[in-house]
């Protein structure tokens, strides 16, 4: 078989379909041609290979790239003042209706430039491609306005040409009400739908849009779940799949709605209910879990890991960096989180990042897992068994990091 690499004398966490746990091989060996795996699995088992390099892992683990299938990346400004204010005693509520929370974020976005987010952006991306980090979604959301939610998206879209990694970008308009539409919600819905929806699908980067998706905060003090169903609708008309910060600090029954439009994924989750999760389940609707958003608001519950688990609703994790509830750039803390806060698996962490990410970002026929046909995203790692990813606290392990097959 001709290929361009091929990693050999490896372990393998292959995450692929029909294979118990994840997917272990012992002695494997993966190939790369033109970007893609070639071949991944036992040495035994393995073709002949003419290839133009090979590199012995000398025993080391190989994962897919990982994943970080939820962020706010792109802001202006930071909110540690408002951390100061939650240690004091202020819910994280009392700090948004007071002008805070989101809306102190847009100010400080809408003030900057498409190059100044790029340039305070790229050390948030640097530290999570530092642990392996090989693909990664960013929401808009911090603009509010129809310039300002284009800039950011174009400036998440300048990310991927500044640091070798795929990048997703989802709108995220329907975030907060902006001042100018305080007494008028419905209104905003409007701007959303009939302008905003419609600028980021058209074409413009290489003639794609600057937006893959459409998210929404359905929430008591962002949009009730009718005006998110309109944003939704819209999102439809103009063919971009959608997702949706759901039931984080009440029962909106938005994980439902979203279910019901074959949404990528709900997110968040902790206030779920039994017919939330059954509507996932069949819709195969992805739970994308954030440890580092319920560890640093600490004004929620639990998700329901055991019913999701039981139901077969796929479960992803991610880090959701953002300025406010959740300034996490690294994804083994987000395991580990998820373990000890959730009691999520070993196995279920791990593919939490890798294939359940790729299935929330609706990229799963591309990656994700160590299969022939893939992207060659690879995360070569100096352990002696998965667990310790999931395991060590503030300890990265990583040997090395391949993207597109270099």
């Amino acid at each position: 078989m001709r290929c361009d690499r091929v990693w050999g004398k490896a372990r393998l966490a292959t995450f692929a379909p029909g294979q118990p746990g994840i997917g272990a091989v012992e002695d494997g060996v993966v190939a790369s041609l033109d970007g893609r795996i070639a071949y991944a699995g036992p040495a035994a088992e393995a073709p002949a290979f003419e290839a133009r390099e090979t590199i012995d892992c000398e025993g080391r683990w190989i994962t897919p790239g990982l994943i970080d299938p939820h962020t706010h990346l792109v802001f202006g400004g930071d909110r540690a003042h408002e951390f100061e204010l939650r240690l004091a005693g202020a819910s994280y509520e009392e700090i948004a209706r007071a002008g805070g929370g989101i809306v102190s974020t847009m100010r400080a976005t809408r003030a900057a430039s498409q190059a100044e987010l790029v340039a305070s952006a790229l050390p948030r991306l640097d530290a999570l491609i530092a642990e392996g980090l090989t693909t990664i979604e960013i929401k808009s959301g911090y603009g509010l306005s129809l310039g300002d939610e284009l800039k950011s998206l174009r400036a998440a879209r300048a990310l991927a040409e500044a640091r070798p990694v795929s990048v997703t970008t989802t709108f995220l308009g329907a975030h907060a009400l902006p001042p100018e539409y305080a007494d008028a919600p419905d209104d905003y819905i409007d701007h959303v739908c009939f302008q905003m929806i419609p600028a980021v699908a058209a074409p413009e980067f290489g003639g794609w849009g600057l937006a893959d998706a459409v998210d929404a905060f359905c929430e008591g003090i962002g949009f009730t779940p009718a005006q998110t169903r309109r944003v939704f609708e819209a999102a439809r008309e103009h063919g971009l799949p959608v997702k949706l910060h759901a039931e984080q600090l009440s029962n909106q029954n938005g994980a439902a709605l979203a279910a019901g439009f074959g949404a990528l994924s709900a997110d968040h989750l902790e206030y779920l209910d039994e017919a939330g999760i059954a509507a996932m389940a069949q819709a195969g609707t992805t739970a994308v879990l954030l440890p580092g958003a319920f560890y640093f608001v600490r004004e929620t519950k639990l998700p329901p890991i055991h019913a999701l688990r039981t139901a077969g609703v796929p479960m992803a994790l991610a880090t959701d960096c953002n300025p406010g509830t959740s300034p996490l750039t690294s994804l083994l803390l987000t395991m580990n989180m998820a373990a000890t806060l959730f009691r999520m698996t070993v196995d279920e962490c791990l593919a939490g990042v890798t294939r359940e990410a790729a299935r929330a970002l609706g990229r799963l026929d591309s990656l994700g897992t160590l299969e022939a046909g893939k992207a060659c995203d690879l995360a070569v790692w100096d352990i002696e068994r998965p667990a310790e990813l999931v395991y060590r606290m503030g300890f990265n392990p990583l040997h090395a990091r391949v993207w597109k097959g270099l």
